[in-house]
């Protein structure tokens, strides 16, 4: 099954606001199973998504995730599964 990662930088103390922020997307999304972390370090937030198609994946990324107000930036990282 299709699977990506998502690294995020948030605003300074707005973690945990992005954090329930996703999970209120992503809940409401039937065709895919995520986790969902706060962490230390370079990023802010990680996001770990398997769905049945790789344009659901980059859906939910670009229309909702990545729209999310306070997240500075964003990176995707689809997994190889060769």
């Amino acid at each position: 099954m299709p699977t990506a990662y998502f690294l995020l930088n948030v605003a300074l103390n707005h973690e945990v606001e992005v954090i329930e922020k996703i999970k209120k997307i992503l809940k409401n999304e039937n065709s895919i199973d995520y986790e969902l972390q706060g962490v230390f370090g370079i990023y802010d937030v990680i996001v770990k998504i398997t769905s049945d198609s790789d344009d659901n994946i980059r859906r939910l990324a670009l229309d909702k995730i990545k729209q999310i107000n306070k997240i500075q930036s964003a990176i995707t990282m689809m997994v190889n599964d060769n």
